[in-house]
């Protein structure tokens, strides 16, 4: 029974990744750090995210565009890294950033007092360790449509 799930989550993994091949992407700016995030600007590319995933490199990540504002929320089923995640507004700046636990249905969400546009998820701490926080701007993101 073991040998069955562990070639079934096989399976499942590689054909997610085959669903969503390399993506896209940009390099952003957090101050003086540089981030070379993947692009996840389509509903399917944003629903499996960086699920399966077993690692990032240091300053990489993903950032998650969305075609409306508003309240944003994110979650770690199938995720197996823990995450950190910022909410940006249209402009840019932070919103406020929630950690994130792997295999997880918690609801992570932005402030809804202020409507979001993007979500960036990098490696757990990575904000807090260069002492980025709410109120800072995330350069270089992708034009609107």
């Amino acid at each position: 029974m073991k040998k069955f799930l562990i070639c079934s989550s096989l399976a499942v993994a590689m054909a997610a990744q085959a669903q969503n091949p390399q993506l896209k992407t940009v390099q952003l700016s957090a101050g003086k750090h540089l981030i070379v995030a993947e692009l996840a600007a389509t509903e399917e590319q944003r629903e499996l995210g960086l699920m399966y995933r077993d690692s990032l490199p240091v300053n990489g990540g993903m950032l998650f565009v969305f075609g409306a504002q508003g309240a944003l929320c994110m979650w770690m089923r199938n995720t197996e890294l823990p995450l950190s995640v910022a909410f940006l507004d249209a402009a840019g700046k932070i919103i406020n950033i929630e950690d994130m636990q792997p295999h997880t249905l918690d609801s992570h969400c932005s402030t809804r007092s202020v409507p979001a546009r993007y979500a960036l998820e990098m490696n757990l701490g990575w904000f807090r360790l260069r002492n980025i926080k709410p109120g800072m701007l995330i350069g270089n993101l992708p034009a609107q449509k």
